[in-house]
C-alpha cells in the first residue's frame, strides 16, 4: 500500500508495464460510485484528481487513463494508469495487450517511495 487519503486507500499495481495505481474507497459494501454519498463522491473526485496530477508530474505522462470497471473485484476501485505515446499499447486501452510484468522488490519499493513523497500532505498519509 502506498498510503491513504481521507476516503480511499491507495495501492500500486504489481504490473510494471505501466505506472498504475488503484484508489479504493474504504467502503467495502460499495461497488458503484453512485452508491457513495454525494459528499463521498466529491471527495473521491478530489482524490482521483490529486492522484492524476501527481502521476502526470512524477512520471511525465502524456495521458492519464482513469477507469472504474469492477468486473473481477466487486468493491469499488478506480484504476489510474499513466500512459505514454510510445508505450506498447498506445493508443489502445491497456487491457489484454501485454502479459503482466512483475516489479523487482527494489523497483516496487522505489516507485512507492516516489509517489509517497509527491503525495504527502493535504489529506494523504503514508501507512
Amino acid at each position: 500500500m502506498i498510503g491513504e487519503f481521507d476516503l480511499s486507500l491507495l495501492l500500486l499495481s504489481r504490473d510494471a508495464n505501466y505506472p498504475w495505481c488503484i484508489l479504493v474507497p474504504k467502503r467495502e459494501e460499495v461497488y458503484e460510485i453512485h452508491h457513495l454519498s454525494e459528499e463521498e463522491q466529491l471527495q473521491l473526485i478530489r482524490e482521483s484528481c490529486r492522484l492524476s496530477e501527481v502521476m502526470t508530474s512524477v512520471f511525465d505522462a502524456d495521458k492519464m487513463n482513469v477507469a472504474a470497471l469492477g468486473n473481477v473485484v466487486r468493491q469499488l476501485h478506480i484504476h489510474h494508469i499513466a500512459r505514454f505515446t510510445d508505450d506498447a499499447a498506445w493508443p489502445q486501452p491497456i487491457w489484454g495487450k501485454l502479459p503482466a510484468k512483475e516489479y523487482s522488490e527494489v523497483d516496487f519499493a522505489e516507485r512507492i517511495k516516489r509517489l509517497q513523497n509527491a503525495l504527502i500532505g493535504e489529506g494523504f498519509t503514508v501507512c
